[in-house]
């Protein structure tokens, strides 16, 4: 049987084009608000309730944020660090059990997103690998100020790895669109198995899919989709028609001009101009 641990990197101080947002007033007040609105009811939720959930905080956070997450109770273990290397995150995720299984499974999990109540059975479910794995739960949903999206994403932040308890890498060790590149994957498909959930405190999110009514998806994320109208037909056939393919035409040209800066740049220098494009707001 495998261990399943949930990963959160909740405000650490952070490198690069997200220091800046995360540095503008209220984006913690705001994360705060998303975290309790959708993040923490999702994983409370969840249909297997084997999980453990490792939630890492700055250790400078104000005293507000802390008397939050002691009001959270033992929903996830705070851990503050300034930052994580690999032997204390393996530390830290050993330090939740007393005896272990023959497997580890860890998902990163953001803050301000959330999981289909039967996420961690589906993942727990799955076909074992012979190796080190990356799973993806492909199929999700983007709530957006327009509505409710389908989106198909093949290799998404709700990343999972799956392995054995010596020396683990995680779900960590890469960028999770990478993860193709260094562990053999497994794509699960079915009903959406994640949300997330496009604000003005964004680093990454945008409107992608095609617009759909949550009335299908409601049993499986709750009052998440609570305000969410179901679009009316016109609606729909306005998206599928034009405006969809105007998404497709903006993201394929945003991935094509990023494949060709990390190819020239590189992964750091990539990040170099990220930061400085990010610090001129």
């Amino acid at each position: 049987m495998a261990d399943h641990v949930i990963l959160t990197r909740f405000n650490l101080p952070s490198k690069g084009a997200e220091s800046y947002v995360r540095a503008k007033e209220g984006w913690l007040t705001e994360r705060v608000a998303l975290f309790e609105r959708y993040c923490l009811p999702s994983v409370l939720a969840q249909s297997d309730k084997r999980t453990r959930w490792l939630i890492y905080f700055d250790p400078e956070s104000p005293k507000w944020l802390k008397d939050k997450i002691a009001q959270h109770g033992d929903a996830y273990t705070p851990v503050y660090r300034a930052e994580v290397s690999r032997e204390e995150l393996r530390s830290d995720i050993r330090s939740l059990y007393s005896q272990v299984g023959e497997e580890l499974i860890t998902t990163n999990l953001d803050n301000d997103d959330g999981l289909a109540v039967d996420f961690v059975e589906r993942l727990c479910a799955a076909p074992r690998p012979t190796t080190t794995a990356a799973y993806y739960l492909v199929n999700g949903l983007i709530k957006s100020p327009g509505g409710l999206y389908h989106r198909v994403d093949r290799h998404n932040a709700f990343v999972s790895v799956r392995e054995t308890w010596d020396e683990p890498v995680t779900c960590w060790a890469h960028w999770h669109n990478h993860m193709h590149l260094h562990f053999p994957v497994v794509e699960l498909g079915g009903a959406p198995g994640w949300l997330q959930v496009v604000h003005g405190g964004n680093v990454s999110n945008r409107t992608r899919g095609r617009l759909v009514s949550p009335d299908a998806y409601k049993a499986s994320f709750g009052a998440s989709l609570d305000d969410v109208t179901a679009p009316g037909s016109l609606a729909v056939a306005q998206d599928r028609l034009v405006s969809q393919p105007v998404r497709f035409m903006r993201d394929s040209g945003r991935v094509a001009a990023k494949n060709a800066a990390m190819k020239v740049l590189g992964k750091g220098g990539f990040e170099k101009i990220k930061q400085k494009l990010a610090a001129r707001g």
